[in-house]
C-alpha cells in the first residue's frame, strides 16, 4: 500500500524557515516522481516543486525559486521541502504526492497524473 505521511509544518514569522518531510512507503523513489503542492484558503492547489524520479532533478514554480528546495533520501524514503525567506502568501495547506512517472522531467507532469496524496500538512507565516 502507497502511503505519504508530511509533517513539519507550523507557525513561523516572514522571514524564517521550515522544513517539511514526506515519509514515503509502498513504492520506490526510482520509480516515482515526487511534487509539493500547496492550497490556500479560497485558492486552487498549485504545485510548488518537484523531483524527477530517473535522476532527482527538481522543479520550482516561480514564487518559490530561489528560497524552496526539494530533496529526496533514497535509503530512507523520504522527501524534504525547505522552505527559506518564507512569506505571508506561503501560507497554505503543504501536500506531497507521487506520480508512477520514471522517464518524463518532472516539470512535464500535470498534477491529475499523481496517483497518490499525503493528507497535507499546515504551514502558516505571519507578517
Amino acid at each position: 500500500e502507497v502511503q505519504l505521511v508530511e509533517s513539519g509544518g507550523g507557525l513561523v514569522q516572514a522571514g524564517g524557515s521550515l522544513r517539511l518531510s514526506c515519509a514515503a512507503s509502498g513504492f520506490s523513489f526510482d520509480d516515482y516522481a515526487l511534487g509539493w503542492f500547496r492550497q490556500a484558503p479560497g485558492k486552487e492547489r498549485e504545485g510548488v516543486s518537484c523531483i524527477s524520479a530517473s535522476d532527482g532533478s527538481t522543479h520550482y514554480a516561480d514564487s518559490v525559486k530561489g528560497r524552496f528546495a526539494a530533496s529526496r533520501d533514497i535509503p530512507e524514503n523520504t522527501a524534504y521541502l525547505q522552505m527559506n525567506s518564507l512569506k505571508p502568501e506561503d501560507t497554505a495547506v503543504y501536500y506531497c504526492a507521487a506520480a508512477p512517472v520514471s522517464t518524463w522531467s518532472c516539470a512535464s507532469i500535470n498534477q491529475d497524473q499523481y496517483d497518490y496524496w499525503g493528507q497535507g500538512t499546515q504551514v502558516t507565516v505571519s507578517s
